[in-house]
């Protein structure tokens, strides 16, 4: 934690649901589940915590959020660094064996218009991250939305061409 900056207990206390599918769990349960969920820094600059308002729920999809990918995008703000956990949904084909598979993404979103204050606060918060975060397999540095609004991109951090769809939209390489 070069930075000094903490990730609070809530914002492992989220991973560790995320990461957590609990085979016996109820429809409320499911609906409740989160998809998506934003960091930033607290107010007095000193902790890394869940960001108010932004976040998406596994039951908002199909109701309030059509498509979460594309509202996920719409939360991410074009000043300023944050980080987020997105829990995407996307099918894969090795020969004639097409598998549904769900995995976390950390996204440290570090666009070119942010202050060089915020991105280096954040920069030097990450490795904070790395060693909670434990048993994550996708780590994306993204500086501009032309690099993240391509489903194509993310399906390369994903499994490249193994990757057939992405949140239930075909990928075509």
């Amino acid at each position: 934690m070069a930075s000094g900056i903490k990730v609070t207990d809530e914002v492992l206390a989220i991973f560790n649901d995320m990461k957590v599918r609990k085979a016996q769990a109820t429809k409320d349960e499911k609906k409740k589940r989160k998809k998506a969920v934003m960091f930033c820094l607290s107010k007095d600059k000193q902790n890394i915590v869940l960001e108010d308002g932004k976040e998406i729920l596994q039951g908002d999809i199909g109701t309030t959020v059509q498509d979460p990918y594309k509202r996920f995008l719409e939360m991410l703000p074009m000043d300023d660094c944050r980080y987020a956990l997105y829990d995407v949904t996307y099918d894969t084909r090795q020969g004639e064996i097409e598998t549904r598979k769900e995995e976390m993404v950390f996204i440290f979103w570090a666009p070119e218009s942010a202050s060089l204050k915020s991105k280096m606060i954040y920069a030097s918060t990450v490795d904070a991250f790395r060693q909670i975060f434990t048993g994550l397999k996708h780590e994306w540095q993204v500086n501009s939305l032309e690099d993240i609004k391509d489903l194509n991109t993310l399906a390369e951090k994903l499994g490249g061409s193994d990757v057939i769809a992405l949140e239930g939209c075909p990928i075509n390489y």
